[in-house]
Parts: C-alpha cells; structure tokens; sequence
C-alpha cells in the first residue's frame, strides 16, 4: 500500500489525546468533591455522544471515498451513531434517569463500533493501520464511559 493510504503519525498522537477528556471526567468522578460531580457527568455524556457521532462521520468519509462501491450496510452504519446518541439525548431530555443509563449506553455502543471497522477493514475500505488506532481507541473510550456511568449508577 502507498504511503498516500497509511495514517499518520500524528493521527495516533491526536487519537489518544481525544482520550484525556474521558479520562479526566472519570478521575474527577472518583477523585472529585460532589460539587464537581454534575460537571463531570455532563463532560462525560457529552464528550462520549460528540465523539461516536462523529466517528459515524468519519464511516461516511469513507464510504464517500469509495465512489460508488460502498455497501449500503456502510451507509446505514454511518448515520446509527448520531441516530442512536440522538434517541439517547431524547430519553434524557424527557426524563429518563440520567446519567447512569445513557453513559452505559453510549459505552457499550462505543466499544461495539469496533464491529464496523472491522468489516470496514474487511472490505478494503480502510487505510493501512486503521484498526490498529480503531481497536485501542474504541475499547478506550468504550471503558471509559463505561466506567463513568457506572460510577454515577453507585
């Protein structure tokens, strides 16, 4: 493969800083006073529902990319991000328990995206080391969110 389809460098480095907010939400649940609480609830829904949509985003690119030769399971797949954080803040903004369920949620369904770069992958749709930045930041994130709406769930 050309180097015209590997990542770069930097798209590691940028990946796994996208990772601190997450983390730095999570510490400040279990290290933080209760006035902080809240705050970190709120970063933690909406960096985790920001972050999957745009991963979506980021399937549509590829698919695009493709001209004309992407499944259409692409397609769908890329919108479910958005569609699914979408029905996700509904639920929240009409009275649903928050934030527990909608972090468990939003980390289970972060850490199954890993099912589509996979069959990205296995349709030739990817750069040359997509999955090795896919797997660490999917399952990063994923656990994170996990974590912090467990966390709030105690």
């Amino acid at each position: 493969m050309t180097d015209r389809y590997r990542l770069p460098p930097i798209a590691r480095v940028l990946g796994f800083a996208g990772l601190l907010p997450q983390a730095a939400a999570v510490a400040i649940l279990i290290f933080g006073g209760p006035d902080l609480w809240f705050g970190a609830l709120g970063l933690a829904y909406a960096y985790a529902a920001l972050i999957f949509s745009f991963l979506g985003g980021v399937w549509w690119g590829l698919a695009a990319m493709a001209r004309g030769q992407a499944p259409t399971w692409v397609w769908i797949a890329a919108v479910l991000p958005t569609l699914l954080t979408l029905t996700n803040a509904w639920k929240l903004a009409t009275g649903s328990t928050w934030p527990s369920p909608a972090l468990i949620f939003l980390g289970i369904f972060i850490a199954a995206s890993l099912l589509v770069d996979l069959r990205l992958k296995a349709a030739g749709m990817t750069p040359e080391g997509w999955l090795t930045l896919r797997i660490p930041l999917s399952l990063g994130l994923g656990v994170l969110t996990l974590a912090a709406g467990l966390i709030s769930a105690r």
